[in-house]
């Protein structure tokens, strides 16, 4: 999700019928349907760029204004409206509306890799094989360039990205003699020694996340949801990777060494700044987020590696992370599309990264400056090395559902449950494997 923080999703999810998407699974990219050829040349794209026009731009990254701002100078016959449309959720329900009515549609939209596919299957925004985007292969790193594709249609381009990494306090670590865990048993252990060493501290906060728990799962090596255009299977109950996840994670909540702080709370940012909160799980782009709510850490945290479900393993699996696409009903493809490029490939990713933004290209993940950057709040620690070792670990194969968002929203009534001890985490994913398959079924989608 950038530097804006992120947070589970909740509220009102989009309808998703096949009626709504205009598609079947006859006509799905994944069944053999050959991308959009190229119709438009860079050639095109910049006399567009050069004549004008106005776009607007739908982000709640605040590192989309000042790219777009350098843009304007580069091209100044193009004017550039940036709109907070709101964040996430909200942003797809407004985005939603807009396109059912026809009207208010932006230019260019933000949208987050797990909620792309919904608006891709309703052929809602372009496939940018029109503009020759194939040849972007090796741009980004595997993971976000995967997320962004539906067979071969490539639906938007990342901006940002979450590989994830193990973030601890190391005076709390060290104050406890606690090795840095390597491995989730580890990790385990570790969060039972602390808590018996001192009652008021915790290794985490988890009071239940869906974006957490399929990241753990996708890092796990399973794959319990499946896509083939409209045709899907949902299947925690015997996935090996969701069952790695619930049987670690039951004994932590068993044991009782989740802090209760929720997550993005004040409660929680003074966890963090205080030391009663000794580590985080989570994408590249937290780093600014303790620096600017943990202020009182600074100096105490360092970067590790993820920790492995098997002894000696490298896989990492994606944290939120977002891409920039182009809506079907805009009227400016061609200079969005410059946009795109500009603010995804070219120019702008430095930018973004000097405002805090954690890249998705190959390149500046690679480049000198960047790993050896010194983070003075990690006590002068090269952390993009970590992090950036992680974006190439990314375990390949992973799938969300043509309806994640709604799938997340009802998280906390299925999985969640086993965080307030009223199931097992093994029922709340069997709970949320049946909900998503009876409300797929509904949409029109064929489930198993």
């Amino acid at each position: 999700m950038g530097i804006t923080r992120r947070r589970a999703l909740i509220g009102a999810a989009l309808s998703v019928t096949l009626m709504a998407a205009g598609c079947s699974s006859s006509d799905s990219d994944s069944e053999g349907t050959e991308a959009a050829a190229t119709t438009v040349t860079d050639a095109d794209v910049e006399a567009a760029l050069q004549k004008g026009g106005s776009l607007t731009v739908w982000a709640w990254d605040t590192t989309i204004k000042p790219v777009s701002e350098a843009f304007m100078k580069k091209y100044p016959n193009v004017k550039i409206n940036v709109v907070n449309a709101g964040t996430g959720n909200d942003q797809y329900t407004a985005l939603q509306n807009a396109i059912t009515a026809g009207t208010g549609i932006p230019d260019v939209a933000q949208i987050e890799y797990f909620a792309l596919p919904q608006f891709a299957l309703a052929k809602s925004v372009v496939d940018l094989n029109t503009f020759g985007a194939k040849s972007l292969d090796g741009t980004f790193t595997p993971g976000t360039w995967n997320n962004v594709h539906s067979g071969e249609a490539i639906y938007g381009f990342p901006i940002d990205s979450g590989p994830m990494a193990l973030f601890y306090n190391k005076e709390v670590f060290d104050k406890h003699k606690i090795a840095v865990p390597t491995t989730w048993e580890e990790y385990a252990t570790a969060a039972e020694t602390l808590h018996k060493a001192d009652a008021k501290s915790y290794i985490t906060s988890d009071s239940g996340d869906a974006g957490f728990t399929t990241s753990l799962i996708w890092q796990a090596g399973g794959k319990p949801y499946t896509v083939d255009g409209t045709n899907l299977t949902i299947n925690f109950a015997d996935d090996a990777g969701s069952q790695k996840f619930a049987t670690t994670w039951q004994k932590m909540i068993d044991a009782k060494v989740f802090s209760p702080a929720v997550g993005w709370t004040d409660e929680w940012f003074k966890g963090l700044a205080d030391g009663s909160i000794a580590s985080l799980v989570t994408g590249a782009w937290m780093p600014s987020n303790l620096e600017g709510s943990a202020a009182a850490g600074k100096g105490k945290w360092r970067v590790a590696p993820m920790p492995q479900w098997e002894t000696g393993g490298k896989a990492t699996a994606e944290s939120g992370g977002s891409s920039l696409a182009i809506p079907e009903k805009s009227e400016n493809k061609n200079i969005a599309y410059g946009f795109l490029k500009y603010a995804a490939v070219t120019e702008g990713v430095q930018m973004r990264i000097d405002n805090g933004a954690f890249p998705a290209t190959t390149k500046e993940l690679a480049a000198p400056e960047f790993l050896n950057k010194e983070f003075e709040y990690f006590g002068g620690q090269k952390i993009n090395e970590i992090l950036s070792a992680s974006a190439s670990e990314v375990v390949t194969g992973w799938n969300y559902l043509p309806f994640q968002v709604y799938a997340n929203s009802i998280y906390g009534d299925t999985v969640g449950k086993a965080y307030l001890g009223q199931s097992t985490l093994a029922e709340g994913l069997k709970a949320w494997q049946d909900s998503s398959v009876k409300y797929g079924t509904e949409q029109g989608f064929t489930v198993k």
